[in-house]
């Protein structure tokens, strides 16, 4: 069992509030569910959503997040994420995951390989390359779909202050497509009418 299903085991199992919280899973903890990658990580990244109320944030926090007895223990904590943060398609998709041993007082569900790979050309940074590299060599997400979901996310962003960055992240799109797809750069028009 890989350390990130550990510890979500353990914070599933310490979990006794009467509410079941669904958690989404995104980053490299996301692709560790889903798929035979495995590295090094400090964080399990949850999106937050407005389901998880303050209260639920707390208890999670206190239960797991970095100061806690489980990141003391695991040498990892579990991290909620503004949801206006990660560069993401205008419709996420989500795929529930069952993890042995954890208990039914949490839902999981992970983003899909295809969409971590899309938020992973936000920051892009050693670890992002590792992990798009490692999605791509294990034929999980194809250059087609990955620009289908990188174009939606482009439209989420493009109306709004974040639009600035979005050069930055075709660049990162087109470092990928060269150097690890071996394919010509796909031309990104990006919209000038916001």
């Amino acid at each position: 069992m890989k350390l990130v299903e550990r510890f979500l085991v353990e914070l599933s199992q310490r979990w006794r509030e009467p509410t079941r919280p669904q958690l989404r899973i995104i980053g490299s903890a996301a692709l560790m569910l889903q798929t035979s990658h495995v590295r090094a990580t400090k964080d399990s990244d949850i999106l937050e959503t407005i389901e998880l109320d303050a209260d639920t944030k707390d208890r999670l926090i206190a239960i797991a997040g970095p100061r806690s007895e489980l990141a003391i223990q695991w040498k990892m904590y579990l991290d909620i994420v503004s949801s206006g943060l990660p560069f993401l398609p205008h419709t996420p998709i989500w795929h529930p995951v069952t993890i042995p041993g954890a208990s039914n007082a949490i839902m999981f569900d992970t983003l899909d390989v295809a969409d971590v790979v899309v938020s992973k050309l936000k920051r892009f940074a050693a670890n992002d390359r590792s992990d798009i590299g490692a999605m791509i060599d294990l034929e999980l997400v194809s250059h087609s779909v990955l620009v289908e979901r990188f174009l939606s996310a482009v439209d989420v962003f493009a109306c709004d202050a974040r639009a600035a960055d979005l050069p930055r992240y075709v660049e990162n799109l087109h470092e990928v497509e060269r150097d690890m797809f071996g394919v010509d750069e796909t031309i990104i028009e990006l919209p000038d009418w916001c």
